[in-house]
């Protein structure tokens, strides 16, 4: 089965909400998902990231802590999806790729459609407080 690799961003603000976006191509047009994309050939994943929400969003994005990485089987692939907690550094959020975007609260998450792999990161980010505690506490390792 071939293997595929992205990086996605959870973007938050301020309050506290997450940036989701509407997929806009493909078999799962329409469904939502974490911005991001295919990490290129000796690319890091802080890079593949800063690069694939550049290119997605026209937005300068600081990584702030790996969340999880998704293991996932789609039906023609097998994906392999590093996720990172990130904040807007610069710039305001263009859309060249997606339908539609939305800034989510945590209790509006299930709002929306997700893409099956999105779906595991959606739980994980129902646990806010403890995400950015077990953060901040694998970065001071």
């Amino acid at each position: 089965m071939k293997q595929i690799q992205v990086v996605a961003a959870i973007i938050h603000d301020e309050e506290g909400k997450v940036l989701a976006t509407q997929r806009g191509y493909g078999e799962y047009e329409g469904w939502w998902e974490f911005p991001g994309g295919k990490m290129e050939q000796g690319e890091t994943r802080e890079v593949a990231l800063v690069r694939e929400i550049w290119e997605e969003l026209c937005v300068m994005i600081v990584p702030e802590v790996w969340l999880c990485t998704v293991e996932h089987d789609y039906p023609t692939f097998h994906l392999t999806m590093h996720c990172a907690l990130c904040y807007i550094a610069q710039g305001t959020v263009q859309l060249s790729e997606h339908l539609s975007a939305r800034w989510l609260k945590l209790d509006e998450l299930n709002t929306v459609q997700w893409l099956p792999a999105d779906v595991q990161v959606v739980e994980r980010l129902r646990t806010w407080d403890e995400v950015l505690k077990e953060g901040k506490e694998s970065s001071n390792r």
